[in-house]
């Protein structure tokens, strides 16, 4: 059934009102009509299975809530992924791809060795961009809450804000070439559910030396995933995968 995230203030207590892009999605690619069923999610009280009443003003739906729905498909831990920018669409990849696995929010990270380069206006349309792409993923995927995606941070601010996570890791490329690694399975172990972790992924070139020395004095835990070098859009994916079956489905 078709999903819609619409924001809180076009709810009332039995209707809600869909404008602006999911309408037009709605009646010219869907070309739902009335009496046709799709569900609405809240931003705070989630999804609800509705109804299509009527069109009005051809820029607006307006939809019956028939009952709300009782959802269980959010990943048990909040994860904050900081990726590093790339090249071309690779953090369109991550952010598409990660939110389908359950990822709570993401940072943009400009990092010492990153290729790309965002100035103040270019920032700006690119978290647009990524908070259409998540929102359009989270729809696919069937959540019930879609991803924030934060402003570009650079390695002091990404700090900052980690300071109140229960856990806080780095996907540092030398632990899979160490002979005294940490298995990830160490690391997942200490994950449970409520927890919130935040993983920092490099750029293409990987952590300068200075980035992987401040990251440690602050805390960041180096993991390994698996023994082989990851490409940058890969590493989130994996992380987040290993996470799902740790939390999810291990222990069904």
């Amino acid at each position: 059934m078709q999903r819609y995230f619409v924001n809180e203030e076009n709810w009332s207590h039995k209707t809600v009102e869909i404008k602006g892009e999911d309408f037009h999605h709605i009646m010219n690619v869907m070309r739902m009509k009335e009496g046709d069923a799709l569900i609405c999610v809240h931003p705070a009280k989630g999804a609800a299975q509705c109804e299509i009443d009527k069109a009005i003003d051809k820029e607006t739906v307006i939809c019956k809530v028939e009952q709300w729905l009782k959802e269980d498909i959010e990943l048990p831990a909040a994860v904050t992924i900081v990726q590093s920018l790339g090249k071309g669409d690779k953090l369109e990849q991550v952010v598409q791809k990660g939110t389908e696995l359950g990822a709570d929010s993401f940072i943009p990270f400009q990092a010492d060795r990153s290729v790309a380069k965002w100035d103040g206006k270019k920032a700006v349309k690119k978290i647009q961009r990524l908070s259409k792409i998540a929102k359009e993923a989270s729809e696919q995927s069937e959540r019930s809450k879609i991803p924030e995606i934060h402003p570009l941070m650079d390695i002091e601010k990404v700090i900052e804000y980690a300071s109140s996570f229960d856990i806080k890791l780095f996907a540092f490329e030398e632990e899979a070439r160490s002979s005294r690694k940490i298995p990830l399975k160490q690391r997942l172990d200490e994950i449970s559910p409520g927890s919130s972790i935040i993983i920092i992924f490099g750029p293409e070139g990987g952590f300068s030396v200075n980035e992987a020395d401040v990251l440690k004095s602050t805390g960041f835990l180096p993991v390994r995933l698996g023994p082989r070098i990851l490409r940058m859009e890969t590493a989130s994916l994996y992380f987040l995968s290993a996470v799902s079956y740790h939390l999810e489905e291990s222990s069904e």
